[in-house]
């Protein structure tokens, strides 16, 4: 039987996080025992927030494909590979960009969102407004019939059909496959001063952290701000350390937290410690294989060079194809 195809990408702006991993590292491990998974480092799409000083993208990109390869990705499960490695990412998003329509790229939200978010870089460059075009390529370009992503995602996604269904039908062809997509269930995960976890926030906890910055960092961590003395009642469901509890904790002691918070037996600094316990025994795992591959550097290179092969030899077919229907 042949497997649908999983498309789904990660820049490499920087090291990963916990948000990332709940939100898709963890969803992309399950997706590669039931699909055909390609996953790759966009470090092309870094450079819409990093191209005045481009040059760590570089060192990222290895330390992402760590984090991936030890948080249980699996090169002989899915085909991992460098965006920038292959060319024709680059020349369907020309072929792309002359089809589409100005007014569709910017009325995508993420348009404006990210240039109000962002304040330290110019994000009103060509290549921020055609970020979706790019996208769309390193999509098609693999037959992707799926592309997972978090419910808000969604609506970029349906930018990429509507550009496939321009091509199809300028062409009278069906070269494109419509990607669909795979809505997954990502928990809300803030960082430690409530905010959305962000590298720009300096409030992640990263999936290399160490065990001693990994405790610091939840010591930090902003809790219940109803709860202005040791004997004031908490409130779980507003507190940011439970999210971090419900996934790493046993659900007796979940439920012991609960209770003990909303009466007062219990104060913050005891729930951060319980916390630190939790998260540490459960990135334990993860955090041993990751000092392993660590030291293999050569291997990590290795993994991407055959990934970015493979992956190179579905795109020239791909776009030999989109040539052809043109008649170009």
């Amino acid at each position: 039987m042949i497997r649908k195809r999983i498309l789904s990408g990660m820049q490499p702006s920087g090291p990963l996080h916990l948000g990332n991993y709940f939100g898709a590292l963890r969803n992309w491990v399950s997706l590669q025992e039931e699909y055909d998974c390609f996953y790759f480092i966009a470090d092309w799409h870094s450079l819409t927030t990093l191209y005045e000083d481009p040059h760590m993208i570089k060192k990222y990109t290895r330390e992402v494909a760590i984090d991936w390869l030890s948080s249980g990705i699996d090169p002989e499960k899915s085909t991992l590979f460098v965006q920038s490695r292959i060319p024709e990412h680059a020349e369907l998003h020309l072929i792309l960009s002359m089809v589409v329509p100005v007014p569709w790229l910017e009325r995508n939200p993420t348009y404006k969102e990210k240039q109000q978010e962002i304040k330290s870089v110019d994000m009103s460059s060509y290549g921020f407004l055609g970020y979706p075009v790019l996208q769309t390529a390193d999509i098609v370009l693999y037959n992707a019939h799926y592309v997972p992503v978090g419910i808000d995602q969604a609506p970029h996604l349906e930018l990429s059909r509507e550009i496939v269904r321009r091509f199809n039908g300028l062409y009278k062809k069906k070269v494109f496959i419509e990607p669909v997509a795979k809505i997954s269930d990502t928990p809300k995960l803030n960082g430690t001063d409530g905010r959305k976890m962000s590298k720009s926030y300096n409030n992640a906890i990263y999936l290399s952290d160490s065990e001693k910055d990994i405790t610091k960092k939840i010591k930090s961590m902003l809790t219940d701000p109803q709860r202005a003395r040791r004997e004031d009642p908490g409130d779980p469901d507003v507190c940011n350390l439970y999210p971090f509890h419900k996934l790493y904790s046993p659900l007796d002691m979940q439920k012991e937290i609960d209770r003990d918070c909303r009466t007062a037996a219990i104060g913050c600094g005891d729930c951060k410690m319980k916390l630190t316990e939790s998260v540490l025994a459960g990135m334990a795992p993860q955090m041993e294989r990751r000092r392993e591959i660590s030291g293999k550097p050569k291997l990590v290179d290795e993994i991407l060079a055959e990934g970015t092969k493979k992956a190179q030899r579905v795109a020239r077919a791909t776009l030999e194809k989109a040539k052809a229907a043109m008649k170009f």
